[in-house]
């Protein structure tokens, strides 16, 4: 089960392209609604030290933290985009922009545009991307949302939000993309926009193909055993099979579902929720003894969670990125982020077209 198979290579400014753009650029680039950095860190795989973050921002505290221990930034990570002055931030080439996905998700309310969350207008947040690229004018916007995005409303807000990046002189192109045909073991589809600004767009942008769907579940788990924490009380576990029953009585698919070894897994979802979709097999445990307060005793048919370190690697995180939080918001920030060999795919082409 060696992890080698997702992870070689994957470093942190890591680039596998000998083109380089002239050696005196160094192209600045801004990360918003940064959660824990999955897109920056694509971007530094492709590009190496020819990239350059000047800004981030980023309103969740517990990702601020993750953020601060994984990049070493000579700048503080900034709040709420809606309170940020465009003419506060450096000038940038490139803007990598992952806005919140919850407004448009099918596992959501699907409110999009009119989505309020705590005070915060989600589904609005895109127009503060805009307000800021429209003021800075960089080379490249990136964005990446959830698939209901493009269907969401009829397809009307998808259209909104390309059209008003047309508006401000780019030229865009797009495309739904899976994490398993990019050597990790999730079922993820996900919209990815890229717009070149006119002068610079070329006539044709081919966002990447599929590189490697032969990564299972099996190449991911821990070497070692894990945690007695992970696996589930007995009691949990009739519950969950009471509710599935429930469910499909009705007709409905819902419930906790455990994946073979050599399959791949559901997509992890923002906020962290659904970790019972993802169950595994793993009868290697020895000591049943609980380390947390469960009801009942710990199931004896060896079904688990997978870890947060696990579903790093179902995001393509390299090895030695830090997880170093309470599982609760892991899980969260995991689910939140994106899958990192895709970003570092779209950004080699994007790279391709800078040069």
């Amino acid at each position: 089960m060696s992890k080698n198979k997702i992870s070689k290579g994957l470093g942190a400014g890591a680039s596998n392209n000998n083109k380089s753009i002239d050696e005196s650029v160094v192209l600045n680039s801004i990360d918003l609604f940064a959660g824990i950095g999955g897109i920056r860190l694509g971007f530094e795989q492709a590009f190496g030290d020819r990239i350059k973050t000047v800004y981030a921002s980023e309103w969740d505290a517990n990702a601020v933290k993750t953020y601060e221990m994984n990049f070493k930034d000579d700048f503080e990570i900034a709040g709420d985009i809606t309170e940020i002055n465009e003419k506060e931030i450096p000038s940038f080439d490139i803007c990598l922009a992952g806005f919140p996905c919850q407004a448009f998700s099918l596992a959501g309310r699907r409110l999009g545009f009119d989505d309020d969350y705590k005070g915060m207008a989600r589904g609005t947040l895109f127009f503060d991307v805009a307000r800021i690229c429209e003021y800075h004018k960089p080379k490249v916007i990136f964005c990446e949302n959830v698939k209901g995005l493009t269907s969401h409303d009829k397809g009307k807000t998808f259209k909104i939000i390309l059209g008003t990046l047309n508006e401000l002189g780019y030229t865009v192109f797009h495309k739904v993309l899976n994490s398993k045909d990019f050597g990790v073991p999730q079922n993820r589809e996900r919209i990815y926009i890229v717009a070149f600004r006119n002068d610079i767009a070329p006539k044709i942008f081919n966002l990447p193909e599929k590189t490697n769907d032969s990564v299972v579940l099996s190449d991911i788990i821990e070497d070692k055993i894990v945690s007695v924490k992970y696996y589930l009380s007995n009691q949990y576990l009739d519950t969950l099979r009471k509710h599935r029953a429930r469910h499909e009585a009705k007709g409905n698919g819902f419930g906790y579902e455990v994946r073979n070894h050599n399959s791949i897994a559901g997509a992890i979802v923002c906020g962290g929720m659904g970790r019972e979709r993802n169950l595994i097999i793993d009868d290697r445990l020895e000591d049943y003894t609980p380390v947390t307060h469960i009801k009942g005793e710990v199931n004896r048919e060896g079904i688990r969670k997978m870890t947060p370190r696990e579903w790093a690697r179902l995001q393509g995180f390299p090895e030695d990125y830090k997880l170093e939080l309470a599982d609760v918001h892991l899980y969260k920030q995991l689910g939140n982020s994106v899958t990192v060999p895709v970003i570092r795919a779209i950004a080699e082409k994007i790279r391709e077209v800078l040069e």
